[in-house]
């Protein structure tokens, strides 16, 4: 939601301006989804050791640093399908790795709601990755991206709170498994909605007509 709203904004004064260095551009994109995602790995042991402010700002240079590769490969013109499974799979690995570390915090009570957090996210990436298969990629990016309630930000976001308001941890892990569970519905409400349109579009079409 908010990558909607506020990612011109972003992109035009923290991305844009630093892929325009000679140095950014000798670096290949893939660097920096590698570089996303060991920081971002690094976010579970600075959890469990109960750092957490270096954790809060090793999960804010991950997240910039996911963001930094996609643009750099456009610019580059260097967008590639590895390029966007690494990306995918970077994700998945540090959303994995900062949920694990969160439950380090407090492994007696937070078992079962990090569990809930785990299965919504695949669930929701699940959701997302099927409905790019069966639906044409009319964005800049190299795969098909579909909104929803909860993207990277917010994610992100509520892990930051989750680190900081750890005695709200509980509410706070329901509302995330809740939101996420709701995109991964509204996508497939949109995908099915779209193709019920796109059916009855071709019912419409009369035949051609022969010549014969």
């Amino acid at each position: 939601m908010l990558e909607t709203h506020l990612r011109s904004f972003y992109q035009r004064y923290f991305i844009d301006p630093v892929v325009k260095f000679y140095f950014i551009r000798s670096i290949s994109p893939n660097w920096f989804t590698l570089a996303a995602c060991v920081i971002g790995m690094s976010v579970f042991p600075m959890l469990w050791l109960k750092q957490y402010g270096i954790a809060t700002l090793l999960l804010l240079i991950s997240g910039y640093c996911d963001t930094l590769d996609g643009t750099l490969a456009r610019n580059m013109n260097k967008t590639s399908n590895i390029g966007t499974v690494y990306d995918i799979l970077s994700d998945r690995i540090v959303e994995c790795a900062v949920i694990l570390g969160l439950f380090t915090i407090d492994t007696v009570h937070r078992g079962a709601f990090t569990l809930a957090m785990l299965s919504s996210v695949l669930i929701c990436v699940t959701s997302f990755l099927v409905v790019g298969i069966f639906t044409s990629n009319n964005t800049e990016k190299s795969f098909y991206y579909s909104p929803g309630l909860i993207e990277r930000a917010e994610a992100f976001i509520f892990f930051i709170i989750m680190i900081w308001l750890p005695q709200h941890f509980n509410l706070l892990a329901s509302l995330f498994t809740i939101l996420v569970l709701c995109t991964a519905y509204y996508r497939i409400r949109q995908f099915t909605n779209e193709q019920q349109i796109e059916s009855s579009s071709r019912l419409e079409i009369p035949p051609a007509e022969s010549n014969l």
